[in-house]
């Protein structure tokens, strides 16, 4: 083995990212340190590894933008009573449960939905993670009621973000399969057909589907308690307040405008803005009191924005160390005589990419280039090599500090402050999905 690889840039980089959040050290401030660290190893100098960062940083200011204006719909929303209207019947469904098994039947009930809305945010309604911080903060305290663990919502919502687009070749899986890995597949010389995407990875979604299982059934299927003090302050808001249905069916219009301005101009942030304003033209929000619903939506949702931005320079100073292409390089060495090596190490390589950057999206360009001409070099089947190009991407996703799809989550199940981004998600995300897929993608690669 080339041992030389321990002494990756990038490899160095994720590691030293991981360590820091997981010290609880800021994740933007961990993704800056890692990002000097990373260039410095790599000979760029601090000089060259921080504006190698600047650089960078303008990838991640659209979706910044987006995360801004998201917060201030999910704010506004909030403020229609939609989202409180379903928390009291929630509420009052939960009282009607008398036994334990009523209550065991509604909290997998319960469970069973938020999977589905999960899913569906990535094809039925392709609205990635807009649907968190309007629907999941007014449930905290039904999930408080019914001692349901954080740590398994977390693990439903990141399998719905990202299951889907992994294998469904609709909505952000049309967008993933089709076009990111297929499209750099068919770049890269190899020839396949859109038709054995699905089925080459029906293994990879398996694993997830594993790793689900044995979350909501094993690792946090036992109550768990968090603040009472907090809990009860949530259920006095929420039982009490009058609940106007003028306001909540201006609420019901403003997310159909919202969808259908997604749908027709493919925008997010005019989407935002025009529910915003249904809000504004029916009067149940002042146009005085917009800059408020901005400033609490910024606060809600702007975290991400920055982690994003930051991880767009972070992506740029290893794009800049040549790292990947060492690390990718590696593979060639193992591809003759070892078969299982080599598909291990570009599922493993994919995982720390993706980990680092936070996007599957953005990990298959950089390495499907390498991959195709190896997989086609050991004689791999097209089916194998989009499983293996297709789950190294997906690798990563989950478990990522930087990932959307788990600040996702987090900026919903820590609405009340009671949920840590690493130790809640990040952690959980990681060992129920990225194991599971690993192997999955590893029995992929080798049997198809």
């Amino acid at each position: 083995m080339d041992w030389s690889m321990l002494g990756n840039p990038v490899l160095l980089s994720v590691v030293m990212l991981l360590a820091l959040s997981a010290l609880r050290l800021n994740v933007v401030f961990s993704l800056i340190l890692a990002s000097v660290f990373g260039g410095v190893i790599a000979g760029l100098g601090t000089g060259g590894a921080v504006k190698a960062f600047y650089g960078g940083l303008g990838g991640g200011a659209g979706i910044a933008m987006n995360y801004a204006m998201l917060g201030a719909f999910s704010i506004a929303i909030s403020r229609s009573g939609v989202t409180e209207l379903i928390a009291q019947k929630l509420f009052a469904c939960i009282g009607r449960q008398v036994t334990q098994k009523q209550i065991f039947c509604f909290k997998y009930s319960l469970i069973a939905i938020l999977t589905l809305i999960a899913i569906s945010s990535q094809n039925l309604i392709p609205v990635h993670i807009a649907f968190i911080p309007v629907l999941i903060p007014p449930l905290l305290p039904v999930f408080e009621r019914i001692r349901l663990d954080r740590r398994m919502v977390a693990c439903i919502l990141t399998f719905g973000l990202i299951t889907p687009y992994m294998v469904l070749p609709v909505g952000f899986g049309k967008i993933y399969i089709n076009e990111v890995v297929l499209g750099s597949i068919r770049k890269s010389g190899m020839d396949v057909l859109n038709s054995q995407a699905p089925g080459a990875m029906l293994i990879p979604a398996a694993g997830m589907l594993t790793g689900l299982l044995i979350a909501i059934f094993f690792s946090y299927r036992k109550p768990r308690d968090y603040s009472k003090s907090a809990t009860d302050r949530e259920l006095r808001e929420v039982e009490p307040k009058k609940i106007s249905l003028f306001n909540v069916g201006v609420g019901v219009v403003a997310i159909a405008v919202a969808l259908a301005g997604q749908f027709l101009m493919d925008s997010l942030i005019v989407a935002s803005v025009l529910a915003v304003l249904v809000f504004v033209c029916a009067g149940v929000i002042r146009i005085r009191d917009t800059q408020d619903v901005f400033t609490q939506g910024v606060y809600l949702m702007g975290g991400i924005g920055l982690v994003m931005i930051a991880a767009s320079g972070f992506a740029e100073v290893m794009r800049a160390t040549g790292g990947v292409d060492e690390m990718v390089k590696v593979v060639g060495g193992f591809a003759g005589d070892y078969k299982g090596v080599a598909v291990f190490l570009m599922l493993f390589i994919g995982l720390v990419i993706t980990m680092g950057i936070g996007s599957s999206f953005s990990t298959v360009p950089l390495i499907a280039a390498i991959y195709v001409p190896l997989c086609m070099s050991m004689g791999l089947s097209a089916a194998a090599t989009i499983a293996i190009v297709g789950s190294a991407g997906a690798l990563g996703d989950a478990g990522s500090p930087v990932s959307e799809s788990v600040l996702g989550p987090t900026a919903g199940l820590n609405a009340d402050g009671q949920h840590d981004h690493i130790y809640d998600s990040v952690i959980p995300t990681f060992l129920h999905y990225n194991l599971p897929l690993l192997a999955a993608g590893w029995v992929a690669g080798m049997v198809l």
